[in-house]
């Protein structure tokens, strides 16, 4: 049920993903459906950790064996297919917030974001500054890709050079970042926790 719904998701736009329609997709009665998920709330949620899982998986698998601006760009480029190709399903993981670190939306959101984590530690991102890198390259390539899912880019520009030249800006930043002593924050000054899940 919940692959048919995300399936459906990306065709007609999370959005619109109601249990009715899914209902239909999947030729039962509504009524029927909450023998398998208890809400429409239920639904987004197992979606949405669903999501997090596959993209994990791809980028996990995009990165073996990689390293620095290739790991990083392989990374980006499968987080890039992944929202492109399953718009609904990804944006069903957004504006989440877990109950807890033990809800499965949190576990799922943390194995999905461990990838980015292990590109991060490739560049050897001093540890006070993990959630800072992970939430900047996850905020840079979260957008471009969802600017390309949307249809944001009406400009002539080959939009695969622009992905290329917001690759090597991560890259150099990233390097000179590491490279600066005085661009790395106080460990004192980072007492508050990580934070879970792609969210970060």
């Amino acid at each position: 049920m919940v692959a048919a719904g995300a399936a459906l998701a990306d065709e007609i736009g999370f959005t619109e993903l109601t249990m009715g329609r899914l209902a239909e997709r999947v030729g039962v009665r509504a009524p029927s459906l909450y023998k398998h998920i208890a809400s429409q709330d239920d639904l987004h949620r197992r979606i949405a950790a669903l999501a997090f899982d596959e993209a994990g998986v791809a980028i996990g698998t995009a990165i073996q064996g990689l390293a620095g601006r290739d790991a990083l760009a392989a990374a980006a480029g499968a987080l890039r297919d992944f929202v492109v190709t399953h718009p609904g399903r990804y944006a069903a993981t957004l504006g989440l917030t877990p109950t807890g670190p033990d809800d499965p939306i949190a576990l799922a959101a943390g194995r999905g974001i461990s990838p980015f984590a292990a590109v991060l530690r490739g560049y050897d991102i001093p540890p006070q500054e993990m959630t800072h890198a992970l939430r900047a390259v996850r905020s840079v390539f979260h957008g471009f890709a969802h600017l390309q899912a949307s249809g944001g880019f009406q400009w002539s520009a080959d939009i695969g050079e622009s992905f290329e030249y917001l690759i090597d800006l991560i890259d150099r930043g990233l390097r000179s970042a590491v490279a600066d002593p005085a661009a790395v924050p106080d460990p004192a000054d980072a007492t508050a926790p990580a934070e879970q899940g792609m969210g970060q």
